[in-house]
């Protein structure tokens, strides 16, 4: 298996697995190395050599990635003790090419330095991502049990429409001219929805006039647990 550019007349090898017939004895290799060196070294440099090993011998035609994600966080889990939450593929995802740069630098040269460091700061980062989404939906439900029997149905529709964007919410804030593109409400019903919401404590509101914006009125997020999980790698 080989992982090649598409660029016509001049295609590039990134990656090329073992030949298939070799597969198997890796694989066998891999699951000895993976069972016997637990505890052996630090959590994250265990967990990016895992993963970079496995995704090495590529057994599947497809898959791979997420298999050799799930294997990382069983290491990081298993070495903790306890469940991690953290949204690896995520992050990943975010740093797409310095994964797939990490990942060719490691598999031309056999040094795993780079990757270790790439992978560690990226678990450090899914790992605060993930607590910072707990705390959103923490207080996600505590606004929406405190407001449920305050707020009208366009402030109910507006506060999850504006939920379902997640932490970062709406780009630009919350405008008069979004939420009644939203609620289908006139200027005057939206302005006073909205001053609502900022009264009962649902909103904050900054700027003046056609500049005036709202954002969900949560307080700084606290990741919890981030200091612990560093101490223990």
């Amino acid at each position: 298996m080989q992982i090649v550019s598409n660029r016509l007349g001049s295609p590039k090898i990134f990656f090329e697995a073992p030949p298939s017939t070799q597969v198997p004895r890796e694989m066998n290799e891999f699951i000895n190395w993976f069972n016997q060196t637990s505890g052996s070294e630090s959590i994250l440099v265990r967990a990016a050599i895992a993963h970079v090993y496995f995704e090495s011998i590529h057994p599947f035609e497809d898959g791979n990635g997420r298999i050799g994600r799930v294997l990382a966080e069983k290491v990081l889990s298993r070495e903790v003790g306890r469940p991690i939450l953290i949204a690896l593929s995520q992050t990943f995802e975010q740093r797409k090419k310095e994964y797939y740069f990490a990942l060719e630098q490691c598999n031309r040269t056999l040094d795993v330095s780079h990757w270790v460091d790439f992978f560690s700061e990226s678990v450090l980062k899914a790992y605060e991502d993930s607590m910072e989404r707990l705390h959103f939906i923490i207080e996600k439900s505590k606004i929406m049990s405190r407001l449920s029997d305050q707020i009208n149905p366009r402030q109910t529709k507006v506060l999850l429409r504006m939920f379902a964007e997640g932490p970062r919410g709406f780009q630009g804030e919350l405008s008069a001219e979004k939420y009644i593109t939203i609620t289908k409400a006139s200027r005057a019903t939206a302005t006073r929805d909205l001053t609502d919401l900022v009264k009962k404590g649902a909103l904050v509101k900054t700027g003046e006039l056609r500049h005036t914006r709202y954002r969900l009125n949560l307080p700084d997020v606290k990741h919890f647990g981030v200091l612990e999980f560093r101490s223990s790698v």
